[in-house]
């Protein structure tokens, strides 16, 4: 099958269906809209080993950066790529419905369990849905609106406070440019921004630039610096760019020409603006690193004016009210009889007393029961158990309310997947280890688990035949061997003062 392969909808209604992760869902946009031509679909073995050591395409079409799909392996075993009309994919949304249909060229094993494909695609359904949708034109499309010329391409991933602001209209003068603003929505930016907030508030600082056009980019951040900046050069190219503005990460990759005017008075150096050193200080000014904004935002105080237009700082103050009032995640790890659900059910009753937060408690025990009915303690089952918890937590979270979560919690990347679904709700997450050693929950074994892990009666018992991945992100860390159930709690308690989550407790009714 080749680009615009028709197929009948009986062979669509038969195929396997599949919803790949966020990220994978956001390069399918991008490859349906024309935003990462001339691919026309995820990558071949043979395509990711010759853009590996020859930086292009097998057939040689010059490309840098892997665009790729995994699916499980039972699907994978489903295609017969001898027969165009049983090696069909289709990709849908998270709500199931189809988005666009794979034609799998390519089948290899990936990891334990998962299998990459690769193949041409092809858009099927309605298009999708999603805030802002109206601001996803394609490539095409928005090349249509650029008015003939030079034209300054910005990726705003971030908020543009005035000394961004002043840097992108100085490019713009520079050049005699239109200027475009990329805004990239296919995750959480940056700074912890959910797409649509940082949508907003890129648009309440558009009577702030020269003529513009703005369109929102399904893009996701890679985990590699310079192929985020080859495929952001790639991108803005298809887009109609001639220019990029450089933030001090970005490479031309075969791209539009980078611009760096070195007499701006701003620089970006590790993602922190500030003044530049070499510019006299009569024609500096002072511009708020990252941590001192969102400090500013955390603890509720006013940007200031100087720095932040007032529409702007309006809309980061909806997008990011003060800790008391934000959303949280509180979640706690431990092996069990650790202490960690009774310390959970002390804090949830102490902030219940308080009355300041609504407060959700999430026990393992409980969850087993009531949201995971008819899981094991395989590995598979344990990460499913995490991530219903995780995504309970951040609807809660997305609410303003605080989630209290206890299960057990052993793997680390389970655990990094609920930080991330807090994160994208835009809600805080805490980390708390309760790192009581194994000897002493031994000790205490009020359910008899270990007993009975220990004469071999069960199997799969955490920190027994079950591994327990230490936390090395834990925000706290209380080991319970000493510590009274009270000074637990207190130590929470004090730590979510301390970093603003709740107010300093009234004293006790009573």
């Amino acid at each position: 099958m080749s680009k615009g392969w028709a197929l009948p909808d009986e062979v669509l209604r038969d195929a396997p269906t599949y919803t790949p992760r966020p990220y994978e869902l956001a390069d399918l946009e991008m490859l349906l809209s024309g935003a990462y031509a001339p691919l026309t679909g995820f990558h071949t073995r043979a395509d990711l080993e010759s853009v590996r050591v020859n930086a292009q395409l097998a057939d040689g079409t010059p490309w840098t950066v892997p665009i790729t799909l995994e699916v499980p392996t039972e699907i994978a075993k489903q295609f017969d790529l001898t027969n165009p009309l049983h090696r069909v994919l289709v990709l849908t949304d998270p709500e199931g419905a189809p988005i666009a249909a794979l034609d799998v060229a390519d089948v290899w094993p990936t990891r334990e369990g998962y299998s990459g494909v690769g193949g041409p695609v092809r858009r099927i359904g309605d298009g999708g849905h999603g805030p802002f949708r109206r601001l996803r034109r394609t490539p095409e499309e928005v090349r249509s609106l650029l008015p003939p010329g030079r034209v300054l391409g910005v990726f705003a991933d971030r908020p543009l406070h005035r000394p961004q602001l002043a840097q992108i209209s100085h490019g713009a003068r520079l050049l005699s440019a239109h200027l475009l603003v990329l805004i990239p929505v296919g995750d959480v930016g940056p700074d912890g921004l959910p797409p649509e907030a940082l949508v907003r508030a890129i648009f309440a600082a558009r009577d702030r630039m020269p003529p513009a056009t703005l369109v929102a980019v399904p893009l996701v951040r890679r985990s590699n610096e310079v192929h985020d900046a080859l495929l952001r050069a790639r991108v803005a190219s298809a887009y109609g760019a001639t220019h990029l503005l450089s933030t001090g990460e970005t490479l031309s990759g075969g791209g539009p020409r980078v611009v760096i005017p070195r007499e701006l008075a701003y620089d970006n150096r590790d993602g922190q603006w500030r003044a530049r050193e070499d510019i006299p200080p009569r024609n500096r000014r002072l511009a708020l690193r990252p941590d001192e904004i969102d400090d500013l935002l955390n603890r509720g105080f006013p940007l200031p004016e100087w720095h932040t237009p007032p529409a702007v700082a309006k809309e980061l103050a909806r997008a990011r009210p003060p800790r008391r009032h934000r959303g949280l995640v509180l979640f706690f790890t431990g092996l069990s009889g650790s202490g960690k659900s009774t310390i959970a059910r002390g804090v949830a009753d102490a902030l219940r007393e308080s009355g300041e937060r609504t407060i959700t408690l999430l026990d393992g025990d409980v969850v087993r029961r009531e949201l995971s009915a008819g899981l094991g303690f395989s590995k598979a089952d344990r990460d499913l158990n995490i991530r219903r918890i995780g995504w309970v937590a951040a609807e809660i979270a997305r609410h303003r309310g605080v989630a209290i979560c206890c299960p057990i919690a052993p793997y680390a990347e389970a655990r990094a997947t609920a930080r991330a679904m807090a994160h994208a709700a835009g809600g805080g997450f805490v980390l708390v280890y309760v790192s009581t050693p194994l000897e002493v929950c031994e000790q205490r074994d009020r359910k008899g688990l270990y007993a009975k892990a220990r004469a071999g009666q069960i199997r799969g018992m955490t920190g027994i035949d079950d591994p327990y991945e230490v936390p090395t992100d834990a925000d706290l860390v209380i080991d319970t061997t000493n510590l009274s159930v009270d000074q637990a709690v207190d130590m929470v308690l004090q730590y979510l003062i301390d970093h603003g989550w709740v107010e300093p407790r009234l004293q006790a009714i009573g």
